[in-house]
């Protein structure tokens, strides 16, 4: 069997580690391993869904892991390069922190997670005793060199104290955890670094012993070289409410040909073998994109449980793949009038003016030749007749599918 090390090597988890081999953090003795996570939003996103993974890695193998939230640093913000984080109020953070555990718990597959929120510490903590205990083993030459407080520094606005304290609440976290809980490991995002060797470091002085610090990378697109994450405006979210699950679905589905590979051994437990075998199908076919729907289906479950995943794919299978509505349930049905547009009719209408009238076609004229050219179906039937009238055996409770070519699909909803 495979060493974790191996593991998360070949899975592309690894970016740093403060050890000279990966090994001694990962095939030893047990661990306790620990990822923090501020509240900066009610929500997972798919820019930091890898450090969740990896998280679970380490529990699989056995090792004791802690998912941290940061209800405490979570009022003062980890500091931006370009300006100051708005600053929240209890309330709010508090009912953050209780979204993100209850998706952290669905993500982390019912393992055993210990969940921990910095507040409950931090908030009774005492500042005179902070400053002379931890404060004095932090130098402000070191604190300046790192990459956001730099860019700070230099800009107009500069930075505040309040943000300027943060790396030494996170180092304080890593150290209160290795007394209270013997974690010895810290994982996170590569751009965590220079805030998780403040917390080795800190144990190192304050208590003579060694713990370490792993980090991810960066998650991009390989081909447009975009990063996940709500900085670059396109975050993918894991409540439904923020993004649906039909559209976080398809977010996986169009994923880029030269990153699959890579998001199908991060973002899920299949075995190299099973990644392996669909990546040579999809090698001999790509038209059928049959990693992606894997990539797509996978993902979904993780997020939004089987059930969900199920009827996701259903639903974009009779969108695009001519499947038909006949295995649609209520809920099914309900999902596919949101996942496209839709446009009320009457039987009788001809299809020539409900192509216009649903906006797949922008006039009569271009209808007619739509129909003449074959690209209209209806149901996943070709229609070629302008003279063809809906009937009321062309809907399947209340509900049918028009499209013009492979792409472009109105829901027609019965009046």
């Amino acid at each position: 069997m495979a060493k974790l090390s191996e593991i998360l090597k070949s899975r592309g988890y690894i970016y740093q580690h403060s050890s000279e081999k990966l090994g001694e953090i990962t095939d030893g003795p047990k661990r306790t391993v620990y990822l923090g996570v501020d509240p900066t939003a009610d929500s997972i996103h798919v820019g930091n869904l890898a450090a969740y993974m990896l998280l679970r890695r380490f529990a699989d193998a056995g090792h004791k892991v802690i998912l941290l939230i940061g209800g405490g640093t979570g009022m003062i913000g980890d500091p931006k390069p370009d300006v100051e984080r708005p600053l929240l109020s209890i309330e709010e953070i508090t009912a953050r922190s209780e979204k993100l555990k209850v998706q952290a718990e669905k993500v982390l597959g019912g393992i055993e997670v210990q969940l921990v929120n910095n507040y409950d510490w931090l908030g009774s903590l005492d500042l005179i005793s902070f400053l002379r205990d931890t404060g004095k083993y932090f130098t402000v030459n070191s604190l300046i060199k790192k990459d956001a407080i730099s860019a700070r520094m230099k800009s107009e606005e500069g930075i505040s104290f309040t943000e300027f304290s943060y790396p030494l609440l996170q180092a304080y976290d890593f150290w209160h955890l290795f007394k209270k809980h013997k974690c010895d490991v810290q994982i996170g995002g590569s751009d965590q670094w220079g805030n998780i060797v403040a917390g080795v470091e800190l144990i190192r002085r304050k208590e003579n012993k060694t713990a370490y610090a792993l980090t991810i990378p960066i998650i991009t697109d390989k081909a447009s070289g975009k990063k996940f994450g709500k900085s670059e405006g396109n975050a993918v979210w894991l409540d439904a409410e923020k993004t649906s699950p039909y559209a976080f679905y398809q977010f996986w589905l169009g994923a880029s040909d030269e990153s699959v590979t890579d998001y199908l051994k991060l973002f899920t437990l299949l075995s190299d073998m099973e990644i392996e075998a669909v990546m040579e199908m999809h090698r001999r076919d790509a038209k059928q994109h049959h990693a992606h729907h894997l990539l797509a289906r996978e993902v979904t479950t993780l997020a939004h449980g089987t059930e969900v995943a199920e009827m996701v794919e259903k639903v974009s299978s009779a969108l695009f793949d001519d499947a038909g509505l006949g295995g649609l349930d209520e809920g099914a049905l309900a999902m596919l009038k949101n996942a496209a547009p839709s446009h009320e009719v009457t039987a009788g209408a001809l299809i020539v003016d409900v192509l216009v009238e649903s906006k797949l076609a922008s006039s009569k004229r271009e209808a007619r030749l739509f129909l003449k050219d074959k690209a209209v179906s209806l149901n996943g039937e070709v229609v070629t007749d302008e003279k063809q009238k809906l009937a009321p055996e062309n809907f399947y409770n209340n509900v049918a599918l028009l499209k013009r070519g492979k792409k472009n699909v109105c829901v027609l909803v019965l009046k």
